[in-house]
């Protein structure tokens, strides 16, 4: 089996550079990619169907079966009970983490209507999170067969100790950060 074309290039381009620009001794001292977690709220919902279409639109995007996230308090304000399913989420690691991470820098961001890039905030340990509103910017989903359009939670998880680091590896990768 070949090696994604995105862990090609950290591997024999990436990481070499990073090591001799920040005079790294070790290539484990580079900061890597290490998961991407992919998380859908969908919420206190009337229709039982709802939970199981955002599972399988986020199952035919991250490549793999997400987890159905039940809620762990009661809030009578919310009229939300223990145990109801409130969400999803993937975790992609290895092959998968690449070959999605390409998706999206190559295919999914660009159709975003009127893209002026992704903001800059990282969250101060070298991991970024970023937010989109519709699912429907990925090429596996037919517009036809969706009813409700639904937004998600994109984390990029690195090995990076601090903000620079990680933006640093992400924008290395295409990442299209706001000037």
């Amino acid at each position: 089996m070949s090696q994604p074309e995105l862990k090609k290039l950290y591997t024999e381009k990436l990481r070499p550079a990073i090591m001799k620009e920040r005079g790294h001794k070790n290539e484990l001292q580079v900061p890597r990619l290490e998961k991407i977690v992919i998380n859908s709220g969908v919420g206190v919902v009337n229709e039982k169907n709802r939970v199981n279409e955002v599972a399988e639109d986020i199952g035919r995007i991250a490549g793999q079966q997400p987890v159905i996230t039940k809620a762990r308090l009661s809030i009578s304000n919310f009229k939300l009970r223990e145990g109801m399913p409130i969400g999803v989420k993937v975790t992609l690691r290895g092959n998968s983490m690449w070959e999605f991470l390409l998706r999206l820098l190559a295919v999914a961001l660009p159709n975003i209507r009127d893209f002026q890039g992704v903001p800059r905030r990282l969250d101060g340990q070298g991991n970024y999170t970023l937010g989109i509103t519709d699912h429907t910017i990925f090429p596996e989903i037919k517009m036809e067969g969706v009813k409700y359009t639904t937004g998600m939670d994109i984390t990029f998880v690195t090995s990076a100790s601090n903000d620079e680091d990680g933006k640093d590896l992400l924008s290395r990768f295409g990442m299209p950060f706001r000037k």
